[in-house]
């Protein structure tokens, strides 16, 4: 029986517990990420679905993250992340929106300070909340985007474990 990996079994029961939806843009795990929440037995109340933008021309065309961004910074990149996560409501209702990109192989846009390995998660929650990661893992590129996933979980857990679902009459007042 294949399980998800913990930390997203953890951060899906949080999810499920505040009523919120999920959705991601991944071009370095490439649907992994939304695999392993699909795993989970609050799939179906959480996840909304996931969008692989693996190539730049995808984040360009379907995102429309403007080729000069992708130019500039290069398309595993902080800023490009940053749009890929605050363009996913273009797609789907969510509450939380996640976009994942890195470098999981040589041959892309490494640089001494931007090596292998490196990798960028970007989420997005109600009333602004935003988080912006960037850490440089180990390994080959399944256990890069292992880690990754690990990351993504253990940083959900804690923004949802600490984040108040907007009452009715505060709602009102948006």
């Amino acid at each position: 029986m294949i399980m998800p990996v913990e930390e997203i079994m953890i951060c899906s029961k949080h999810i499920a517990d505040k009523n919120l939806k999920i959705a991601f843009a991944e071009s370095a795990s490439a649907g992994w990420m939304a695999s392993e929440f699909a795993l989970t037995p609050y799939s179906g109340d959480i996840l909304l679905g996931g969008i692989v933008c693996y190539d730049a021309c995808t984040k360009e065309e379907l995102f429309e993250v403007p080729k000069k961004v992708i130019d500039k910074y290069t398309p595993e990149s902080a800023e490009v992340t940053r749009l890929l996560a605050e363009k996913l409501d273009k797609f789907f209702k969510c509450d939380i929106a996640v976009a994942v990109t890195g470098l999981t192989t040589p041959g892309g846009s490494e640089t001494p300070d931007k090596p292998v390995g490196t990798m960028f998660i970007h989420i997005l929650l109600p009333a602004g909340k935003y988080c912006a990661h960037r850490e440089v893992f180990e390994g080959t590129q399944k256990e890069i985007i292992g880690q990754a996933i690990q990351r993504t979980g253990q940083l959900l857990t804690e923004l949802v474990e600490n984040y108040e679902v907007p009452q009715m009459a505060e709602l009102k007042k948006l």
